[in-house]
């Protein structure tokens, strides 16, 4: 962590399915970036999160399941440790998944902002998966919801089958064009990001 005082409050949301020969060890080393963010000697140390009603960072080993709803404070230096936790998450992924990461400035007060001020708010979709294609298949899967709960507000979402196929034909001409470059022997980066700054402040989620 780069500064005494942190100036955002970070949130991590996530489930992500393991390959059945995962166990916790394995875990500790892929999540090494953020625990040794936060200071602590180890992943169980650092896996409570600063809210009590948050279950933090935890493994169902029944339904091989990492499940995230962590908060801590730190800087925008988190997203290079989420990003090479993301990496090494997806060595042991069994599918693919996504991670919320939301950053929510601790120097903003609403309130007594005057009305040209913004919070330094922020918001990074990271996806996971053990093969490329798995990760690209959360992506469209998310997409696909996005914009069709928005045009619903316009259209029957009978109407919407069109708009789906395109976006499965963007999907697979990306995928295709990865293969044709041989990105399929590289490792695949583990985070994309979305959102931004700007708009209203959104209130802090709690899962």
């Amino acid at each position: 962590m780069s500064q005494n005082n942190p100036p955002f409050e970070i949130h991590v949301h996530g489930d992500v399915r393991l390959r059945d020969d995962v166990d916790y060890t394995h875990i500790e080393e892929a999540l090494r970036p953020l625990w040794k963010y936060v200071g602590a000697p180890s992943l169980i140390d650092a896996s409570a999160s600063a809210y009590e009603e948050e279950p933090g960072i935890r493994f169902d080993p029944q339904e091989h399941l990492l499940q995230m709803c962590w908060t801590i404070e730190g800087d925008s230096d988190f997203r290079l440790a989420i990003e090479e936790a993301c990496m090494g998450l997806n060595e042991i992924a069994a599918s693919g998944a996504a991670i919320e990461v939301s950053f929510y400035d601790l120097d903003y007060d609403e309130e007594e902002a005057s009305p040209d001020t913004e919070a330094r708010d922020d918001f990074v979709m990271c996806f996971v998966g053990p093969t490329p294609a798995a990760i690209m298949q959360v992506q469209r899967d998310l997409l696909v919801q996005d914009v069709v709960q928005l045009m619903e507000r316009h259209f029957d979402a009978s109407e919407l089958g069109g708009v789906i196929e395109a976006i499965d034909r963007l999907f697979a001409s990306r995928f295709d064009a990865m293969v044709s470059s041989l990105q399929l022997g590289r490792p695949p980066r583990g985070s994309a990001p979305g959102g931004g700054h700007g708009g209203p402040r959104k209130p802090r989620h709690l899962h």
